[in-house]
């Protein structure tokens, strides 16, 4: 399990260092993940150091929401004030992200599945 946070958090790491670098207006943790996923993609065995540690912190999920929600409340009386434009903006968002998961879905599936067959036909 410590391999497996040790690798989520070097991740992390080089994501926040590519931000830095690079200047790039997306934030470091996205980056270290998308590079996680590159990872993963590219190593099947990763996938077992990391899984342990997952759900481990899946399981804990709720508590990370914590700080947030006190947050929120602190600014309630500015949230009052703009609640039509960030309602609208929740609901659109929320709109595009259902459908570019059906799409990254959709096309993830086909994609895997034409290199399941490509590597049945290698081994014939």
């Amino acid at each position: 399990m410590i391999e497996g946070l040790v690798l989520l958090l070097v991740f992390q790491l080089l994501g926040n260092v590519a931000e830095m670098y690079f200047h790039l207006p997306v934030p470091g943790s996205v980056l270290g993940m998308f590079l996680l996923l590159v990872a993963l993609i590219a190593n099947d065995r990763l996938a077992s150091w990391v899984r342990p540690i997952s759900l481990v912190l899946i399981s804990y999920l709720a508590v990370l929401f914590v700080p947030a929600g006190v947050g929120i409340m602190l600014h309630i009386d500015r949230l009052k004030n703009e609640a039509l434009p960030i309602g609208v903006s929740l609901v659109v968002s929320t709109i595009l992200t259902i459908a570019v998961t059906a799409l990254v879905i959709k096309y993830s599936t086909i994609w895997l599945q034409k290199r399941k067959e490509q590597k049945g036909a290698s081994h014939e």
